[in-house]
């Protein structure tokens, strides 16, 4: 991959592991320094490690998404060594209980929207001032077919990514005339290990690995990037306008 994102600075949610993981690889490889955001110290380091041999730089950070504050102190520390975000991917997410919406107790649907919801927001308000600093800011969140489907059984994490979703949309009409971009990023079925918990009985060997879809992730964080408010279907290979206005 060629090195077209060099002095570029991104940061990427839920690195430690899945999309994140290889996502956040494929940045540095692509030359930008990766501030690589999760819960689990230790596949932080291991993505570390790999970034290292592939010749890039990360700084780890530690942080569960749903310390509102430390996501303000993380803009923060942002602005005081960089004064600037060129690239943010919003990849971190929990899947929620596979429940009838009857059986389901508030404190998960509450989990799922803290994570899914609120903690994009939060990164929304905390990030947007860096990202504007930048001569081409990029943000792309990952969200899920999920959303439009409303699958039974899946209430929260549907009813979290379509609310993920509208965000997005709202945040690219209200920058539309800046040099930010904001888009969607739906992966599809890859091998990961939040698909294996929800679909416990499908055969990891017939999906697609999640490193096969970072490249296109990274492509949407590229300065020469021009779309904003589009959603781009991997599985389908389509970049998807979001539905015009009533």
């Amino acid at each position: 991959m060629p090195q077209s994102l060099t002095s570029r600075i991104a940061l990427v949610t839920g690195a430690s592991r899945g999309i994140g993981y290889a996502t956040a690889r494929a940045l540095a490889k692509a030359g930008a320094h990766v501030v690589a955001v999760a819960r689990t110290q230790g596949g932080l380091e291991e993505l570390d490690d790999e970034i290292r041999k592939d010749g890039g730089s990360a700084t780890l950070v530690p942080l569960n998404l749903t310390d509102y504050d430390g996501i303000a102190r993380l803009g923060a520390a942002l602005h005081e060594r960089h004064g600037k975000l060129d690239i943010l991917v919003g990849n971190a997410g929990v899947a929620g209980p596979s429940s009838p919406l009857g059986h389901i107790e508030l404190k998960p649907w509450n989990d799922v929207m803290a994570v899914n919801v609120t903690a994009n927001f939060q990164l929304i308000r905390c990030m947007e001032p860096l990202l504007k600093q930048s001569d081409a800011g990029r943000a792309v969140f990952v969200t899920s077919g999920a959303a439009s489907k409303a699958s039974a059984y899946l209430g929260p994490y549907a009813a979290s990514k379509a609310a993920l979703e509208t965000l997005a949309r709202a945040w690219a009409n209200e920058t539309a005339s800046t040099p930010l971009r904001v888009n969607l990023f739906s992966p599809g079925p890859l091998r990961t290990r939040m698909r294996a918990t929800v679909f416990p009985g499908e055969d990891p060997a017939t999906l697609e690995m999640p490193e096969n879809a970072a490249g296109f992730i990274v492509a949407m964080c590229a300065p020469d990037w021009n779309e904003t408010g589009k959603l781009y279907d991997y599985k389908t290979r389509t970049l998807m306008s979001f539905h015009p206005p009533a």
